[in-house]
Parts: C-alpha cells; structure tokens; sequence
C-alpha cells in the first residue's frame, strides 16, 4: 500500500508540476508522513524532488536563461536562509485559529495567511485579463528572487512564488520551466546538505528501495509532461500555474499544509 500511494503520488504530482514549477513536494510531504516521521518524511521528499529536478534538466536544460538564473536563483538562496531564520523566531506565536477533522487538529498561523493571500493575489496576475498581459521588468529579477527565496524559507513553499513571478517575465514556456528548474536544483542542493545527516543516519530505517521507487516514479511523470509540453500554450501555462497557486494558498490559509 505504502509503494502504491507513494509512487502514484510522485507520477502524478511530477507530470503537473513539470509545467507549474512546484507542487511535488506539496503533494509527497504529507505522504511519505503516513509512513516516516515528518522530519523524515521532510527530507526523503527533499531528495525525490531535488533527483526529479536534476532529471528535468536533461530534458530541457538547454532552454534556461542564464541571465534570469543568477540574477534570481542567487538572491533567492540566501534570502531562504533569512526567512528560515525568521521563521525560528516566530514559530512561537499563537495560531490565529483551529479546527479538529476526524482525529488530527490543524492550524491556521499567521505566517501561512500572509503567504497564502500572497500567493493569491500573484494568481489573479495570470487570471484577470487586464493583469495577465503585464509583465515584469528584468531588472526587478534580483527583487523577485529576494522575494521568493524569503517567503520559501519562511513557509517552505519558495517554488510557488518562484513560479508565480518568472512566468510573468516573457519567457517561452520551454525557457519557463527550464530556468525554474535550475534554480529550483540550487535550493534543493542547499536543503539536501542539510538533510543528508538525517538521512543516512543509522538510526532511522529508511526504505531506499520506497525512495528508489517513488523517484522512478517522479521520472516517469516528467516524461509524461515532456511529451505534453508541445501541445501546451503559454496562456495555458499561466492558468496552471495562476489554479496551483491558489489551490496551494487554500491549503496554506486553511491550515491544511
């Protein structure tokens, strides 16, 4: 049962977020924690994504730009570590509410309405006509990046921003999702030199054959977005995009992610 929803989760999550830019881990954290301690669970979907990643770069690595992915990618990384920081401050202050369904309480915290809404209010660029044509100067990219790194770092959800801001600077959407996958490989790199310890610890028995599958699984799913790219506009991949961030501020608001 583990194989079968692990794996299905990955597939289908992968070929999604192959055009959205994010999502997989959204999708594979509460997974994988049915099975593992969160904080295993946290870092084995760390390494399905960062491998899937690494995977999407031989298939459109050749498209990204150079020029938005230093510019962006670099700033987003160390803003990251700011808003993880940031976030070790705040972690103590009161949720704004709870609920209880079935046996598990959720929580709605202030950090994760601020992203959320957000998240929200980036999703209407791509979704009310008079906003979906504007598009973003180069030189705000390192703004951008800063942006997106923070807010990553404080909710752990820096690929919807990311996503959220590059498809509003022209690119093509060969060059979209490639750039975001690069940058995407250089906070997974820094997110799994931290994890790596927890990982090969002796003293969590962890299921590589599982994390073999699930990423076997992530690969098949980008082979399935590849073949679909090309039928794909980019007006469709702003509307991807613009539904994933609002279903993951949802969940955000909510308290459910």
């Amino acid at each position: 049962m583990d194989y079968l929803l692990i794996c299905a989760t990955a597939f289908l999550a992968s070929g999604l977020t192959f055009f959205s830019g994010f999502g997989l881990g959204t999708l594979l954290v509460p997974v994988f924690a049915l099975f593992f301690p969160i904080d295993v669970a946290i870092a084995l979907t760390a390494v399905v994504h960062f491998l899937n990643n690494l995977f999407k770069l031989t298939l459109v690595g050749r498209h990204a730009q150079l020029t938005v992915v230093l510019k962006f990618g670099l700033p987003s990384v160390v803003a990251a570590f700011a808003g993880a920081g940031l976030l070790a401050l705040i972690s103590e202050w009161q949720p704004l509410a709870s609920y209880t369904l079935g046996v598990k309480e959720f929580y709605v915290t202030p950090v994760k309405l601020i992203v959320a809404l957000l998240m929200i209010g980036f999703a209407l660029f791509d979704l009310l006509p008079r906003l979906a044509k504007l598009s973003f100067d180069p030189k705000y990219l390192p703004f951008g990046g800063l942006l997106s790194g923070f807010f990553g770092g404080l909710s752990g959800n820096q690929g919807a921003l990311r996503s959220a801001f590059l498809i509003k600077l022209g690119l093509s959407k060969e060059a979209f999702i490639a750039t975001g996958v690069v940058i995407a490989c250089l906070i997974d790199a820094t997110r799994i030199s931290v994890y790596a310890k927890l990982i090969f610890s002796p003293e969590q028995s962890i299921n590589y054959m599982l994390l073999a599958a699930a990423t076997a699984s992530a690969f098949a799913g980008a082979l399935l977005g590849i073949r679909l790219l090309k039928k794909v506009t980019i007006q469709a991949l702003q509307v991807i995009v613009a539904i994933m961030l609002i279903l993951v501020a949802l969940g955000l608001a909510s308290g459910l992610i």
